[in-house]
């Protein structure tokens, strides 16, 4: 069979991006608003129509419809401002420098938030389009009908859910974890210079950079699941999503520790290794499970399909067990060699507690009861936030549970 060209597959693969998907369905939003602004408004080029749409329209069906209003908002300020100033004084330097500045004022008083600077471009817009009051009525027509078009697109034709970007984030973040974990692990073994072990330390360091970026992969998802009528159980793909790269940025802030411990015991010992041989072999299996582990949990809560998920999990608890077993034997043969050669005693406990909490958020039960907690937090917050929503949806389950009961009758 013929492979694709890399060229080609990496289009494909880029066609389902977040910014390309949005770059098709703002374009068509916008070009759908115009042909409807043409027909409805007396203007020859309706371009706020457009202009409207493409603001209006989101990534997410959530974020279309929570910054949709404040969007349509400010450039409806904008274009009442415009009208205003084109009635009196028309376009000069001095206008255009009041205008900016009384869009900027009243923006914050219409309750935009962060869409303030869109009434003073919306309003500048317009009264460069247009100086004459009675045309300028049309403008508020065609910001209306991008409104509408632009919401209505996202409400007819959902946007996609963005979890698998989000799961394929934290896998490539876990892999990253667990080749760090493994490199540790080979430096253990032998002697390692002060630069090795920096060099471990930066690589550390970076992911932090990481974990910024599958944060922003994992806030686009979880306002991808909110109102989204294709998802049933958005809130626990959120919550699982959500404290799955909790726990794993603990872990990588652990990392970066046990890094930063290796780095300062290499700086004691520039002439000798690290580890006598035994205690570098058990502590070499210890970043081993530990790889694995931290790989298994990021298959584990990235995983909606049942069968796929007992089997991370059963791997998950299969390399913690192996872990814990041998840190438990380089704990004993560590506690041998200090009492030999007591020198950096410290180093070696931070070590072991170091891995003891990656062990502890990593583990299975623990998870399971955090779960558990975010989960009555999150529907608790809901209640409180819309406790007439709440009510209607527990009437709707309670009258669809009778009817499914007399239907069985």
């Amino acid at each position: 069979m013929p492979e694709f060209p890399d060229p080609l597959t990496t289009l494909v693969r880029r066609g389902r991006e977040p910014a390309v998907v949005q770059a098709v369905r703002s374009t068509l939003a916008a070009v759908i608003s115009y042909v409807a602004a043409l027909q409805l408004s007396s203007e020859p080029a309706p371009l706020t129509a457009p202009l409207t749409a493409l603001l209006v329209v989101q990534v997410t069906l959530y974020s279309t419809l929570t910054t949709g209003i404040r969007r349509v908002n400010s450039v409806v300020a904008g274009v009442l401002i415009a009208i205003g100033f084109s009635a009196l004084v028309g376009l000069t330097w001095w206008s255009l420098g009041l205008i900016i500045l009384a869009s900027l004022v009243i923006g914050r008083f219409v309750r935009v938030g962060e869409f303030v600077p869109e009434v003073a471009i919306s309003a500048m817009l317009v009264l460069g389009v247009t100086r004459v009051a009675e045309t300028a009525w049309d403008r508020v027509l065609e910001t209306l009908i991008g409104a509408v078009v632009g919401l209505l697109f996202d409400v007819l034709f959902v946007p996609p859910v963005w979890v698998q970007p989000a799961g394929q984030a934290i896998e490539q973040l876990a892999r990253r974890m667990r080749r760090l974990l493994h490199q540790v692990g080979a430096e253990v073994t032998g002697h390692t210079t002060v630069e090795e072990a920096a060099a471990r330390l930066h690589q550390a360091r970076r992911l932090d950079h990481d974990i910024v970026q599958v944060d922003a992969a994992l806030r686009q998802a979880e306002d991808s699941l909110r109102l989204n009528p294709r998802v049933k159980e958005g809130l626990l793909f959120r919550v699982v999503l959500r404290t799955g790269l909790d726990a794993l940025e603990i872990a990588a802030v652990v990392l970066r520790v046990i890094c930063r411990t290796l780095t300062d015991l290499a700086k004691e010992r520039r002439e000798e290794t690290l580890f006598v041989p035994d205690v570098a072999a058990a502590l070499e299996e210890v970043f081993d499970h530990l790889g694995r582990a931290v790989q298994a949990f990021a298959v584990l809560i990235t995983t909606q399909v049942t069968a796929n998920a007992e089997e991370a999990e059963d791997r998950l608890v299969r390399e913690l067990a192996a872990g814990r077993a041998s840190r438990d034997r380089a704990a004993l043969l560590l506690l041998d060699e200090v009492r030999r050669h007591p020198r950096q005693w410290q180093l070696h406990g931070a070590l072991l507690a170091e891995v003891d909490r990656i062990l502890d958020e990593l583990d299975v039960e623990k998870r399971t009861e955090r779960l558990a907690e975010e989960l009555d937090r999150c529907s608790r917050e809901q209640q409180d936030r819309h406790p007439v929503l709440s009510s209607v949806r527990r009437r709707l389950r309670r009258s669809g549970y009778g009817w499914r009961r007399s239907s069985r009758k």
